[in-house]
């Protein structure tokens, strides 16, 4: 529950930092958050804190420098990943379309 309100109050200083970008900007955060929500990320995320796995803002912040970032977690969301971030691995996650991933990806990127 509490990673719940952390990533509220992330969302909020997301959504903050986006106003200038347009009412676009503000749909795609949201829909981010709402999906990673909905797919059970935030049971092992937190947009700020590490629980089982990183914090999505250390994500962000990792591959941040990458011109693929999106793309190459939009693969490791999809494919699962093990020994990046320590030796809890990442499942699969073969429930997501590609988009969705690619959604996830992007919204992640935002929190850098």
């Amino acid at each position: 529950m509490k990673s719940m309100s952390y990533a509220a109050f992330a969302m909020a200083g997301v959504l903050a930092a986006a106003s200038g970008a347009g009412s676009s900007a503000h749909a795609e955060a949201a829909q981010g958050l709402a999906l990673a929500q909905q797919q059970n990320c935030m049971s092992c995320h937190s947009v700020t804190r590490p629980i089982m796995g990183p914090a999505l803002h250390d994500v962000a912040a990792k591959y941040a420098g990458r011109e693929d970032a999106a793309t190459y977690l939009k693969h490791k969301i999809i494919d699962g990943s093990t020994g990046v971030w320590g030796a809890v691995p990442m499942p699969a996650n073969t429930q997501l379309t590609p988009d969705q991933a690619a959604l996830l990806a992007s919204w992640v990127m935002t929190l850098k």
